[in-house]
């Protein structure tokens, strides 16, 4: 049954073709046809070669819509800044405990947030938090003394963003229930974060393909220069 939905929608994408901003949206909507609310994923292949630390592609951004989720928030803190934490919503507070139930096995969390003096702590998981991308860290905002401000922000839907290995960037900006207008101004959010973020030694074309699937979907591909006119002039 999945694999017959798929070729059906897999029928409506001219694989030949890179799609405006507004056309790929509202298709990519259309061919979410998932009994569940399918995750929108873009992917951007950039013109940098990660393996130099000047070339590294990274950031954090507040989406105009947030992530059409519930964020789980854990956060390593004490004294004030835990019932900050707490008053800011985040969904469990600890220091020591916190790192046990993480070495149980507990991983239902989807942010992770520290205060600075918390780091030695939070070191004795960082083998499990780090290969999962849960590890805090100051560049995306995650080690911060501002917790209250920190967890507001990744409750509402803060994406964080890093080019791989590969140089690309993958990241779910929405999911399909908020529409196509909702989805594509998170995704001109990520992408003008994206062009100001560009290194200033990487050479030559740097965005140069952009494609947009939902967690069923077949994916599309959008033109990169029209994506980003329109990003830069939102």
């Amino acid at each position: 049954m999945a694999n017959k939905r798929f070729k059906a929608a897999a029928k409506k994408v001219d694989s030949t073709k890179k799609y405006s901003v507004d056309e790929a949206f509202k298709l990519v909507v259309e061919n979410a046809t998932a009994k569940f609310d399918e995750t929108i994923d873009v992917a951007l292949r950039l013109g940098v070669d990660p393996k130099q630390s000047d070339q590294q592609v990274r950031g954090a951004i507040a989406l105009p819509h947030g992530l059409g989720k519930n964020v789980k928030v854990v956060v390593f803190a004490k004294g004030p800044k835990e019932a900050e934490a707490k008053n800011a919503g985040a969904d469990f507070v600890g220091a020591d405990d916190l790192v046990a139930k993480i070495q149980g096995g507990w991983l239902d969390f989807d942010k992770c947030i520290a205060t600075p003096d918390m780091m030695a702590t939070v070191s004795k998981v960082a083998k499990i938090l780090g290969p999962r991308g849960l590890m805090p860290n100051p560049k995306v905002g995650t080690v911060t003394m501002a917790v209250g401000e920190a967890v507001t922000a990744e409750k509402k839907g803060k994406l964080d963003f890093r080019v791989d290995k590969a140089g690309i960037v993958h990241a779910g900006i929405g999911k399909k229930s908020m529409g196509d207008a909702k989805l594509r101004d998170n995704f001109l959010t990520l992408l003008g974060a994206i062009v100001k973020a560009k290194p200033a030694s990487s050479k030559g074309i740097y965005l140069q393909t952009i494609a947009l699937s939902s967690t069923m979907g077949p994916g599309l591909k959008l033109d990169p220069n029209q994506a980003t006119a329109v990003a830069v002039s939102v």
